[in-house]
C-alpha cells in the first residue's frame, strides 16, 4: 500500500513539473476571462463544464517518413523525364548526383515536417488526427476523474493545436442533451477560429454553444465539484 502510494505521488510530481515547465499558449487575460465564463455557464445550466488545452495529442512519427517518400518520388520522377528526353545524360557521375538529389529532396521535406507545423499537418489524414485527439480526450477524462460528479453532469471541451481539432465528451447524465447533432453544432463554432489561431475565442464560442444547449438541463444540485480552472498540457 505504501508502494503504491509512494508511486502515485511520484506521478503527481512529475505532472506538476511539466505543468510548470511548459509556457502557456494563453495569457492570464485570456484564461481569467475563460474561467469567468466557465463559472458563468455553470452556473446557468447545473454541469460542470472542464476545459483542456493540449499542444499535440500524438507525435505522429509517420509524417517525416511521409514527406520523405513524396520528396524522394517527386525528385524521382524528375530524374526519369531528364533520362526519358535528353539522351547522353546517364553518365556515371550524374547517375550518383541523381541518387544524392533524390534523396537530399526527401530529407529536406522531412526535415520541414519537423520545423512547421503546418507542413507536418499537410500530411495528416483528418481521421488520424481525430482518433488520437479522441484517444487523448477519453484518457484525459479518465485521470482527471471527470466522472466523478453527482449526475454524472461532467462535460470535456477539449482543444488540440497541432491537430486544430476539439473533442466534447458528455458524461452519461448528458447524453439525451448533448447529442451528436448538437455537439457537431458547437465544434463547428470552434473549429474555424481555431484554424486561425484563435484558442481564446475558440474556447469562448464553444462555452456560448454549450449554455445555450445545455440551458434546459435540470440536474441534481449546483455543486461545483470540478475544477474551473483550464488544463493545459504539452500533450505528447
Amino acid at each position: 500500500m505504501k508502494i503504491r502510494q509512494n508511486v502515485r505521488k511520484t506521478k503527481e510530481d512529475h505532472k506538476m513539473r511539466d505543468e510548470r515547465t511548459v509556457k502557456p499558449v494563453l495569457s492570464k487575460q485570456d484564461r481569467g476571462r475563460l474561467d469567468d465564463l466557465l463559472a458563468e455557464a455553470e452556473k446557468k445550466t447545473g454541469t460542470q463544464i472542464v476545459l483542456a488545452l493540449v499542444r499535440r495529442s500524438d507525435s505522429y512519427p509517420e509524417l517525416p517518413w511521409t514527406a520523405f517518400a513524396l520528396g524522394s518520388s517527386l525528385a524521382g520522377l524528375a530524374v526519369l523525364i531528364q533520362i526519358l528526353f535528353f539522351t547522353g545524360w546517364e553518365t556515371r557521375m550524374t547517375v550518383l548526383s541523381a541518387a544524392g538529389l533524390i534523396l537530399a529532396a526527401g530529407a529536406f521535406l522531412a526535415l520541414l515536417t519537423v520545423l512547421s507545423r503546418g507542413f507536418a499537418r499537410l500530411f495528416l489524414p483528418a481521421h488520424r488526427a481525430e482518433t488520437e485527439v479522441r484517444q487523448y480526450a477519453e484518457s484525459l477524462f479518465l485521470n482527471r476523474e471527470l466522472f466523478a460528479t453527482k449526475g454524472r453532469r461532467g462535460v470535456l471541451m477539449l482543444v488540440s493545436v497541432f491537430e486544430h481539432k476539439v473533442i466534447l465528451l458528455p458524461d452519461s447524465g448528458l447524453y439525451s442533451i448533448l447529442t451528436p447533432e448538437a455537439m457537431k453544432r458547437i465544434i463547428g463554432s470552434m473549429t474555424p477560429l481555431l484554424k486561425r489561431r484563435r484558442i481564446a475565442p475558440a474556447f469562448e464560442a464553444g462555452l456560448e454553444g454549450l449554455a445555450r444547449v445545455l440551458k434546459g438541463y435540470q440536474g441534481p444540485g449546483k455543486d461545483n465539484e470540478l475544477p474551473d480552472t483550464l488544463i493545459e498540457e504539452k500533450g505528447v
